[in-house]
């Protein structure tokens, strides 16, 4: 990979494509993919296994119960809601080609977390 950084949609959905063929690869631990945002904490999403690990709102976690609705080789695998945190943690199986599974996490920025068309992600782990 020679880029980490991109905030167009086709150019984020390359760099996915890119960090996850890169950390399957080199068979690291995980790829995580995190995002910008003006103000409170930031969306980030890794990618290992064949699961997409996150962690959202309850408001956030129906978003994204719909989202999983028109990508049907996804599915919520568990739901951890820490004692000592807000909100879930989700781990969603993944059963997909590095295309389809970019084109989810770029939608699942946009839509379950709210983000503009043109919002900038970062891969800071690979």
């Amino acid at each position: 990979m020679t880029r980490f950084v991109a905030d167009e949609p086709a150019d984020r959905r390359k760099l996915f494509v890119e960090a996850i063929v890169a950390h399957r690869n080199r068979a690291s631990p995980h790829v995580t993919i995190e995002v910008e945002v003006d103000e409170g904490p930031a969306p980030w999403v890794q990618f290992a296994d064949g699961r997409i690990n996150a962690d959202c709102t309850e408001a956030e976690l129906e978003e994204l119960k719909t989202l999983l609705g028109r990508f049907p080789a996804f599915k919520i695998d568990e739901l951890t809601r820490p004692d000592d945190a807000e909100g879930v943690n989700v781990r969603v199986s993944a059963k997909a080609d590095p295309n389809r599974i970019a084109g989810f996490i770029d939608t699942a920025f946009r839509e379950v977390y709210g983000l503009p068309e043109g919002y900038r992600a970062w891969v800071v782990a690979i």
